[in-house]
């Protein structure tokens, strides 16, 4: 099978789409037909050697969509539309970067929808997190505030067309004035241009503070995020745009606004008991797509054949959306 690998960490040019041995399935696993997969920034850090453990001859990749070709548990039939992701992918099995992969059946999501493999293709990681964050972790409810700093991110520009789609009212950062119509297309009901401190802009808005803030900058503005959200409310940390996860000299007593919650919330919880993709509105967002209550999360497409051009426009950070890459 065709697979994209990396030898040895480095920049785009390390991938490689060579011919490798389909894997096996195991009991209780599912063997997909890859037909298109998302990238992710984490991929990034991977191919760069910046996430640990680096395993050569390994298909990169955290998610993918495709049609059943082997199912030993029992649960599928072959030839359906599905959907996958982390649950080990690129770590302990083969990634999404490969036209065949087995992963547990937990890991396996029906995608009963007529969007296209590439349209599907940009929205499980991004919309997982953007529900795990939004309605597991903060308990979002209609008509709150929400602050989401760092929204032109793949994962950010998700959570701006989900949060107005489950009404709420919603404050979008960017470093970029370009991006603002942007924003609001998908939107955002106020776009703040973010210098490094916009504590005092949002509050021009909501004086009282927002109810909660989705953090995908990271510790380099968490500090600042924190005094931009209203008693009762937290801040939810899911990014590490702006670097390492420390937040250096933090106080909690001056830095963490009294009654002010801080959490992280970690994609790799995908796919475990806390959080399965069975209970995930994956099919509902891509019904709101086909219909255009949603807009559609590409932002540049490529063909695997291409997958180096495909990494240099993920480490340039100018898609506009997801990028996606089908076989």
């Amino acid at each position: 099978m065709k697979a994209v690998i990396a030898k040895h960490p480095g920049g785009p040019e390390v991938l490689q789409l060579v011919d490798i041995d389909e894997p096996v399935t195991k009991t209780g696993e599912v063997k997909i037909k890859v037909k298109a997969f998302g990238l992710n920034k984490a991929e990034s850090y991977y191919r760069s050697g910046n996430m640990g453990n680096f395993t050569p001859d390994q298909a990169l990749g955290l998610e993918a969509v495709g049609e059943v070709v082997e199912d030993l548990s029992g649960q599928f039939n072959i030839g359906q539309k599905v959907a996958t992701a982390m649950g080990g992918m690129m770590f302990a099995r083969h990634g999404g970067y490969a036209e065949y992969i087995t992963v547990n059946a937990t890991n396996v999501m029906v995608l009963n929808s007529a969007l296209s493999y590439e349209e599907l293709a940009a929205l499980p990681v991004a919309y997982l997190t953007t529900w795990g964050v939004l309605d597991k972790n903060l308990k979002i409810g209609k008509g709150e505030s929400l602050l989401i700093r760092g929204a032109t991110s793949s994962v950010g520009l998700a959570a701006v067309s989900y949060a107005k789609f489950r009404n709420l009212n919603v404050i979008a950062t960017t470093r970029n004035p370009k991006s603002v119509d942007k924003l609001k297309a998908l939107g955002a009901d106020h776009v703040v241009i973010d210098d490094g401190n916009i504590h005092e802009k949002v509050r021009k808005i909501f004086p009282s503070g927002v109810d909660n803030a989705l953090e995908i900058v990271g510790a380099v503005t968490v500090k600042d995020t924190l005094k931009a959200v209203s008693a009762w409310g937290e801040v939810a940390v899911i990014g590490l745009l702006g670097g390492l996860p420390v937040i250096e000299s933090f106080n909690l007593m001056g830095d963490l606004p009294n009654t002010v919650k801080l959490s992280f919330f970690g994609a790799g919880i995908l796919d475990t008991p806390e959080l399965l993709l069975k209970d995930s509105p994956l099919n509902e967002i891509a019904k709101a797509i086909l219909y255009g209550d949603l807009p559609s999360g590409i932002g540049k497409q490529f063909s695997i054949e291409n997958i180096q051009a495909a990494h240099s426009e993920l480490d340039s950070g100018s898609a506009g959306g997801k990028i996606v890459v089908s076989f």
